[in-house]
């Protein structure tokens, strides 16, 4: 069966919180939608929370991954070198970026064109599967379409605040246990993570 190949460019950030509140933000500038920026946020409890800024861009996300809730909100992200502030009605994040992760080091040894194609991605699952718990680089996501996540470079985050629905998110924490928007989560060390993401949809 012939699958149509959607390509998304950006940055994903992924963090946990001492309140148990694990938050994944994309940071998208170049896709099939255009530019865009959205937010996963994973409670305590488990109820998994989609904020996206458009009815096209939920439609999309919500058919490849799976929430408890969705919300439409005016949503805004200001990333530096060093520094994100995350902003929509329903979430405040301010978090603090620094260096390369070893990771990070070892991914700017691959050359972009290889380390975001499929296939490498499909080589890699294996060892990302042993090596990083709960992360992926290839799986089936939701109607039938397949997600490859080719990573280019990740740095560590260093510090993090912010509210969700008016509470105190706490301080910066590991993202565990993984977040289960998908077959693959964020990796436990709270990162942001320069990534091609193709997704391939089924026909």
């Amino acid at each position: 069966m012939a699958a149509e190949r959607s390509r998304f460019r950006g940055r994903i950030l992924g963090v946990g919180t001492t309140s148990g509140v694990r938050v994944v933000v994309g940071y998208w500038h170049d896709t099939p939608l255009g530019s865009f920026s959205d937010a996963m946020v994973e409670t305590a409890a488990g109820h998994r929370v989609l904020l996206a800024p458009s009815a096209e861009v939920r439609d999309f996300i919500a058919a490849t991954y799976t929430f408890d809730e969705t919300r439409l909100e005016p949503f805004d992200v200001t990333a530096t070198a060093d520094a994100w502030s995350v902003r929509s009605p329903s979430l405040s994040l301010d978090v603090g970026v620094g260096g390369p992760t070893a990771l990070g080091r070892l991914l700017a040894l691959v050359p972009d064109r290889v380390a975001t194609s499929p296939a490498f991605c499909t080589l890699t699952d294996p060892v990302a599967r042993v090596v990083l718990r709960g992360v992926r680089t290839r799986g089936t996501a939701r109607e039938g379409r397949r997600e490859y996540y080719g990573a280019t470079g990740t740095r560590a985050v260093t510090r993090a605040t912010g509210s969700f629905e008016g509470a105190d998110l706490g301080t910066l924490a590991p993202v565990d246990p993984p977040a289960r928007f998908g077959f693959s989560s964020t990796p436990k060390r709270p990162s942001v993570t320069d990534v091609v993401t193709t997704v391939a949809l089924a026909r």
